[in-house]
């Protein structure tokens, strides 16, 4: 008897014709959307007389794509790829995550997730207001350079992400 009372209860709870759960339908960043944005970074930086690495994930914080300009330091690879990573977890520009890690005691720690890259020149990909993935760019001369690099090509190929 209680095991039938239960069963009322739940199909009044969820309904008798509930629909099954549905697979989520989501934005991606594609290889052809990755490739262009690393060429119009690049394109940036480079008529600023820049070299740099740039680096795109997508969504889940997979790489999707990676270049690197000749004569740029090794270390640039992994730094663009932490920028890119840490901008898609934050889904805020890493320049902005990083002053605000700084002004918050509680925030502190998070330099020692091997992970994050506190420092400017990721920034996340949008379509609307969802997060698709995010580009990381290293080696440009500066955080503010390696964003500004970033920022050019958003604005060229998915103008409503910044």
């Amino acid at each position: 008897m209680r095991i039938a009372a239960t069963l009322s209860l739940l199909t009044l709870a969820f309904g008798a014709h509930a629909a099954p759960p549905a697979p989520l339908s989501q934005h991606n960043v594609s290889l052809a959307l990755a490739d262009g944005l690393i060429q119009q970074t690049l394109d940036a930086c480079h008529a600023q007389n820049r070299t740099a690495v740039v680096a795109v994930v997508d969504r889940g914080g997979n790489l999707v794509a990676l270049r690197r300009d000749d004569n740029v330091g090794p270390h640039n690879t992994l730094a663009a790829q932490r920028k890119a990573y840490t901008a898609l977890s934050s889904k805020t520009p890493t320049r902005l995550f990083a002053e605000r890690a700084a002004a918050t005691p509680d925030a502190a720690n998070l330099n020692t997730l091997d992970e994050l890259l506190l420092l400017g020149g990721g920034v996340p990909l949008k379509v609307g207001d969802e997060v698709i993935g995010a580009i990381g760019v290293a080696g440009a001369g500066g955080a503010q350079n390696d964003e500004a690099c970033a920022v050019a090509a958003i604005e060229k190929l998915l103008p409503s992400s910044h």
